[in-house]
């Protein structure tokens, strides 16, 4: 069976395909009385939309949000919200010459076992166009947890890693990487430039910090805030690995090292570090959210690549039309609003059972 609902109390679902009519989401268990509007959700759209520059696909989606239920004076009713986004610029006859072979790297094959049938235009509901839903639903996310900032940065593309000294949080919004170092965003254009130039990609890696989580959000065994964080972001197209705080250097540390000593402090424990990214025992401590997430390459390239046909027999396959050289860029408002909705889901959790 598929599976296209996440959450538990604060639940919601996609649909849509990249080359359909239309995609969205309807968000249930969401509390009434929260201001709301297509106003608060459109920025975070606009973040994530395609065609904002040559590190982009051109596809030129505007994107526009449409509340369709759940709303009423500019407050949330406690029923479905349902989300909508048309499909204003699909050129479907770009994927013609692909329709009876598969994209190596791509979804193609595995949707083609699991269903018998794939939709080619653009690879259906396996292609990133369909996160636009997920980021629509983050956006009411965030009306549920105003006591929280969440920001994400790209950090790596490539292999060619940011500076966290030089870390700017104001440099974020002013290139086309979201990356907080604009030495780095200046060596990327180079990296970016090549790579489309030869009908290539590359892979990036998105960094996210919640500010503001109380401890107390999230639950042993079986719903651990950072094991939801980690279906959430392994959720997203073309991510293939996720970080909580140090990751997997936090296997190469000692024990001493890895511990987040306390000292005692006005409002509670004093840390001094963060190695645990804000998680232990799959509780928030109150300390920043950290989790880092990697992309892969984008699969749909020019460069040809050996496949095979529908029929079993050797093919060589080269993607033409409209595709993202790094998926990862357009990845960090879909890390935040997948962190904004873990979060979100996580809080009413928390009051279900502790008030």
């Amino acid at each position: 069976m598929s599976w296209n609902t996440f959450g538990r109390v604060f639940r919601y679902t996609t649909w849509g395909e990249s080359h359909g009519a239309a995609l969205g989401a309807v968000v249930d268990g969401c509390p009434p009385g929260l201001a709301l509007d297509e106003a608060a959700i459109q920025p975070f759209l606009d973040a994530r939309r395609p065609g904002q520059s040559r590190f982009t696909t051109q596809r030129q989606e505007l994107d526009r949000i449409r509340i369709l239920s759940g709303l009423f004076e500019g407050r949330t009713t406690g029923t479905p919200i349902s989300l909508m986004i048309e499909n204003t610029d699909a050129r479907p006859r770009d994927y013609a010459p692909i329709a009876g072979a598969y994209r190596p790297g791509h979804a193609d094959y595995a949707y083609d076992a699991k269903y018998g049938l794939r939709d080619h235009r653009g690879g259906g509901r396996s292609s990133a166009r369909e996160t636009a839903a997920r980021v629509a639903a983050g956006a009411v996310a965030r009306a549920v947890i105003p006591e929280v900032s969440i920001t994400a940065y790209v950090s790596e593309i490539g292999g060619d890693a940011a500076d966290p000294a030089a870390f700017d949080m104001g440099e974020i919004d002013r290139n086309p990487f979201f990356c907080p170092d604009p030495v780095a965003a200046q060596r990327w254009e180079g990296l970016l430039d090549e790579a489309r130039k030869a009908g290539s990609s590359l892979g990036a890696v998105v960094e996210c910090v919640a500010d503001g989580v109380p401890a107390g959000w999230g639950a042993p065994l079986y719903a651990k805030l950072d094991a939801d964080l980690a279906a959430a972001m392994m959720g997203i197209n073309a991510v293939k690995g996720v970080e909580i705080g140090e990751g997997f250097a936090a296997a190469r540390l000692r024990g001493e090292e890895n511990a987040d000593a306390m000292r005692p402090g006005k409002a509670g424990p004093q840390f001094l570090s963060n190695h645990a990214g804000g998680i232990a025992g799959g509780i928030s401590t109150g300390q920043p959210i950290l989790c880092r997430v990697a992309f892969k390459p984008t699969s749909s390239i020019l460069t040809p690549v050996a496949s095979i046909t529908r029929d079993g027999d050797a093919a060589e396959v080269r993607t033409t039309g409209r595709h993202d050289p790094c998926v990862g860029i357009r990845g960090a408002p879909v890390v935040a609003a997948m962190m904004a909705l873990v979060l979100a889901d996580q809080k009413l959790l928390h009051r279900a059972q502790c008030g």
